[in-house]
């Protein structure tokens, strides 16, 4: 691939789209993991006695189910990601090559 099909590339409207949506989507399932995290950790400085209280009467206590919902809330940001990218923004990166392969052939750049 020459720099002419990397600029291609680069100004397509449709590479340009897929990339928009796609750090969209990283910063906004970042946003949320983090958001979750920072408050469970200000959660473990600030309120420990909540975190110790029994969550069912017996010896669970709080800081189990919320500490093991932000490890299975990581596995379910991943899979919400993966499906998106694998869903829409694959086709906007089929559709983007397509167009700039069909641009390629017509200058006789390929």
């Amino acid at each position: 691939m020459d720099e002419r099909q990397v600029e291609a590339i680069l100004q397509n409207p449709k590479f340009k789209e897929m990339v928009a949506k796609k750090s969209r989507l990283s910063w906004t399932l970042t946003a949320i993991m983090l958001f979750v995290y920072v408050g469970f950790m200000l959660l473990v400085g600030y309120n420990k006695e909540f975190l110790m209280t029994s969550f069912s009467g017996g010896v669970t206590t709080w800081g189990i189910p919320l500490g093991l919902g932000i490890i299975v809330l990581s596995f379910i940001l991943c899979g919400v990601y993966s499906y998106i990218a694998n869903n829409k923004l694959d086709q906007l990166n089929e559709d983007a090559m397509r167009e700039v392969e069909a641009i390629a052939h017509e200058k006789g750049l390929h």
